[in-house]
Parts: structure tokens; sequence; C-alpha cells
């Protein structure tokens, strides 16, 4: 059984290979919380994220002959990079499966550790059972990402350094998606202060665990849909739910759209690019999901930083629409010299930044002689955005 013991051996054994994160006071998310907020910037490992302690804590404890055969692993992104980088360090074969839709940006992450790339299956899922397969069939170790008691232990190193920073935390807030880091990091806690609250937040699109901890029995989802991929586990385990329903004392949920404001905020705030998974904690801070908290000494781990560019963006943009900060609208014009003109002018006026225009005349829904014009600018919030919409409708372009 893992205990406190592992948990040491392990930070011993990666002492000289993991990054002792930041752990920061966080002063507005304190102010808007009403919490005195301590930030775990696991987002800044030496991966981008947590899961190189317990890959390399597994490696480290294998027999010489098991890693004479090599490891074999199956991850989409945060687990592959610790297990490729941590067989590297050991000089043996590492294998990562990763589902077809993986993007080339993660693929080539985890090759430029010189481990091995097998795309197979359409999911995580799939390319599990995968995995095991190949392994089984080429005599390789498999190193779970979340289902073993030395990555747990490994894991649970992220709490030693909290407590050696802060010993007087009311609550440790903890993302979870398989379990691996909070069973760790609870039995850890727990183990030297009774007295600390352990919470686990989860994405609500992704909810077989926080379920199942609800019900002190697994429950599996049918499927899982959410932004926050490092914490999209569809199946919960046996293992790490047994841990949670000793140490752990509660678990909540945030939607996408909670944890979209919250990675837009540690960018803008914080200056720190985080995940979804990794910002599900200050989610629930941000939209109230942990009123109880108040006036408490609270640590909030930020369990990684592996954002996909692409979806970055799209928050972003989305971001500055919701806060007032961009504008999108469509006025009908009449199509001849100077309408445009004195439309752009208008808008000028009213400082307005236009950053992108379209102007259509052929659809099928104007009259003969109208345009469409849709236009995107940058604003100065939703008062500004007010006030354009209400200078616009007086010179006849909004009706309504």
């Amino acid at each position: 059984m893992l205990n406190l013991e592992k948990v040491y051996k392990a930070q011993e054994r990666i002492k000289n290979i993991v990054v002792n994160t930041p752990f920061a006071y966080a002063p507005y998310l304190s102010e808007i919380s009403e919490c005195e907020v301590y930030l775990k910037k696991e987002n800044l490992q030496v991966t981008g994220a947590f899961k190189i302690r317990g890959a390399y804590n597994k490696i480290a404890t294998l027999s010489e002959s098991q890693r004479a055969c090599g490891v074999v692993a199956a991850s989409a992104g945060n687990h592959a990079q610790g297990v490729a980088l941590s067989a590297s360090k050991f000089g043996i074969k590492a294998v990562i499966i990763m589902p077809d839709s993986t993007p080339l940006t993660k693929v080539n992450g985890v090759k430029n550790f010189g481990a091995e790339v097998i795309l197979a299956g359409t999911n995580y899922d799939e390319a599990y059972a995968y995995a095991t397969k190949y392994g089984k069939e080429n005599s390789l170790t498999f190193v779970h990402p979340f289902e073993d008691e030395e990555v747990i232990a490994g894991q649970g190193t992220v709490a030693l350094e909290i407590l050696e920073s802060a010993q007087d935390l009311d609550a440790v807030v903890i993302p979870i998606g398989g379990g691996g880091l909070i069973s760790g990091m609870a039995l850890t806690l727990k183990s030297l202060n009774q007295n600390i609250e352990v919470i686990g937040v989860g994405a609500s699109g992704a909810p077989a665990l926080k379920n199942s901890f609800d019900k002190k029995q697994p429950i599996d989802s049918l499927s899982v849909r959410t932004i926050a991929d490092g914490i999209a586990v569809r199946d919960t385990s046996a293992i790490t739910l047994g841990y949670m329903l000793k140490n752990v004392d509660r678990c909540i949920s945030v939607d996408d759209e909670e944890i979209a404001s919250a990675i837009l905020f540690l960018l803008e705030r914080q200056k720190l690019v985080v995940e979804g998974a990794g910002a599900v904690g200050v989610a629930a801070l941000m939209h109230n999901k942990l009123d109880s908290l108040k006036g408490k000494k609270v640590a909030v781990v930020l369990s990684g930083g592996n954002m996909d560019v692409t979806l970055l963006s799209v928050i972003i943009e989305k971001g500055l629409l919701k806060s007032g900060r961009k504008m999108m609208l469509t006025v009908t014009l009449i199509d001849k010299p100077g309408s445009l003109k004195r439309f752009t002018e208008l808008l000028e006026e009213l400082n307005a930044n236009i950053v992108h225009i379209a102007y259509d005349r052929t659809s099928i829904s104007l009259e003969y002689g109208d345009a469409n014009v849709t236009v995107h600018m940058e604003t100065k919030g939703e008062e500004h955005q007010d006030k354009i919409r209400k200078v616009l409708k007086s010179e006849g372009y909004l009706r309504g």
C-alpha cells in the first residue's frame, strides 16, 4: 500500500530531475475570491506538467532487466512527455502510443525526448488498449498515467514541496481526472496535517471521478467532452478512488466556460500559460464554487501548461468578445459610393478601432441595391459598446 515513506523515497529519487516549482502568492485572485491564495506552478515544470514526477519515480523503481527491455505508455500529452524524458535519463527504450488525432506539436514533443511514437486508435481508451497489447507482445513494462502506486507516490511530492513553503494552510485545491495527482497529494497532506482540507476539482464534461467520489463507488462515463483534455478521463480507477475516499474531503466541478475564463485570467493577470486541466482550481475560486474558503489560506495546484496554441487563440478571442473588448456587428447599407466611408467615419468618431471588415452585395436576403457590411472592432468595454449601438441606431444603421 502507498504510504508517506514511499512519497519521501520518491522525492529523493526525483530531486535532481524535476524542478521545485514556484509557490507564490496571487494578490488579485486573493482579492476577488476573498481568500489568501497561493499558486503551485507545475506549469513551469521541466516538461510543462507534474507528470514527470510519477513517470520518473516509476521507471527508477524498475529492475535492471525491466529497464533493459524498455517501457511503453499510452498518452496524448503530458504523461507521454514525462515517460519519454524519464526513459531518456536512464538510457532505455520508450514507446508511446498516441491517438491518431494527436496534434503534430505533441507528437514531435515526445519524439524530441527520444521516444518512439506509434499512432493508434481514435481516442485515449483505444490507444491504451493498443499499448497494453503492444507491451505484452514486446516485453515492455507498461507505465500507467495514474493507476500505479509508484506513479502516485511521485505525484505526492508536489504536496511535500507545498508544505515546505507553507505549513499553515487551510485547504489545497487539486485538479482531478484519473486521480493520480490528488491521490498522492491527499495522502501526503493528511499524513502530515489532518486539518488541511483537500478539494478536488474536475471538468463537468468529464464527470466520472467526481460522480464516483460522490457515490463512493466507480462510475464510468459514456463519453467525455471538455477543453481540459488533461483531465478528460472516461473511466474511473478503483485504485485512485480508494485513496480519494480515505483522504479527500470533497470534489466539485467547473464547466468549459469557467475554465476558459480562468485560462484567460491566468494569462492576463498572472502572466502564466496554463492548460485547461491546470486552470480548474482557479476557475472554481473565480466562479464562487469555493465560498466556504473565504478568509482562509489556500493553495491551488496549476498542474500543467502545455496548452494547444490553436485552442488558446480561440479562448482569447472569445474572452475579448465577452469582456467587451471586441465587438462584431452587421449593418445594411445602400450600395453606392460614399456609404461605406460615412459608416467607417462614424465608427472612427466613436473611437472604435476596426480590425476586420467584410462587404457583401450578393446575399439572397438582400434587396437589390443594398449591401451587408460586417465589421469586427476593438472597443473599451460594455459601456462603450452600448454607446456605439445607440449612435448607430439613431443614424439608421441598426434596427430594433
